[in-house]
């Protein structure tokens, strides 16, 4: 028995890299766990990795600069620098594929832009909402980075591609589509890609992800995910730069109308969570976009996370 010993686990250990490549490569799909309070572990602000683009520094744009993707005055992106921000650069060019809502940098510069619909629907709007655009670090020009040809939004849901993360470990990007979701089933795919090769390493579905943020935690390395779907906060637990499991819910905003639209780490075991109004219509891109802030943090005593909003704390 001995002697097979040596070959038993090395099928094992075959065995289990087929499967992790089988997921690696197919995905799977999400199983939403039961509305709970849970820990991630102990985190904390880490020093970014990304930069911003370098033709700044030949033009001779000094920081601090701010990126503006609210679309209240200007079209598409729009970088505010100098005293009290009160200056603008945005060329013509940036206005090309229309509206963008969020982004993610990468170590070289480069800014990856999510598209949205934006008040109307235009010819081209369900077109655009299919693509992932890059901001040239060097060039300084908007263009299409990644098609994803399985988004196809209609008119009873324009969303297409709607977060997208940059992750420093692998540099690869996080990114999310919620096209094929309507009022009785959640479709949403969270893709995870080589911006190298512009290759999907892994596509998972049935999680309608409304924003994505990356955290390294004692308990791992966390996909922290903003649901559009309902007022969750999600944790999906990456693996050797893989999503196996189904996420974990680790806590609910006060407001059900409210939903998670940017997460932010800004302290030791705090998030801050931006919100606004979200039912896959147009509706909320009529309004003013405020957002609303609560900051949420594990409460180790009761074990629970405890939200506040305007000094008004909520325990979940």
């Amino acid at each position: 028995m001995k002697r097979f010993l040596p070959v038993i686990l090395a099928l094992i250990l075959v065995g289990g890299g087929v499967f992790l490549a089988v997921r690696y490569k197919k995905g799977y799909a999400v199983q939403h766990p039961a509305d709970k309070s849970i820990s991630i572990g102990t985190f904390a602000p880490e020093r970014p990795c990304v930069r911003l683009p370098q033709f700044l520094r030949a033009l001779h744009i000094p920081q601090p600069i701010v990126i503006d993707l609210s679309q209240k005055r200007y079209t598409g992106v729009a970088l505010h620098y100098g005293f009290h921000l009160s200056k603008t650069f945005h060329p013509k060019q940036w206005e090309q594929y229309e509206h963008f809502s969020t982004y993610a940098l990468d170590k070289q510069g480069n800014i990856y832009l999510i598209p949205t619909p934006y008040i109307s629907i235009h010819p081209t709007t369900f077109t655009l909402q299919k693509k992932i655009f890059k901001l040239d670090t060097h060039t300084g020009r908007v263009a299409i980075f990644m098609d994803f040809d399985d988004v196809r939004p209609t008119p009873n849901n324009p969303y297409g591609m709607n977060a997208v993360a940059y992750d420093c470990d692998d540099q690869t990007l996080w990114a999310a589509a919620i096209d094929e979701s309507d009022y009785r089933e959640e479709k949403g795919v969270i893709y995870h890609i080589d911006p190298g090769t512009k290759t999907i390493r892994q596509r998972v579905t049935g999680f309608d992800a409304l924003t994505l943020k990356i955290v390294h935690a004692s308990t791992g390395k966390y996909l922290l995910a903003g649901s559009a779907r309902t007022n969750g906060l999600y944790a999906f637990a990456i693996t050797r730069g893989v999503l196996i499991d189904p996420p974990v819910k680790l806590a609910s905003l006060p407001d059900p109308n409210e939903h998670i639209r940017k997460i932010k780490v800004t302290a030791a075991n705090q998030l801050e969570l931006q919100s606004i109004p979200f039912t896959y219509s147009l509706i909320a891109r009529t309004a003013k976009r405020d957002r609303t802030y609560f900051a949420a943090k594990w409460d180790p005593v009761h074990r629970k996370w405890k939200i506040t909003k305007k000094n008004k704390d909520y325990s979940f």
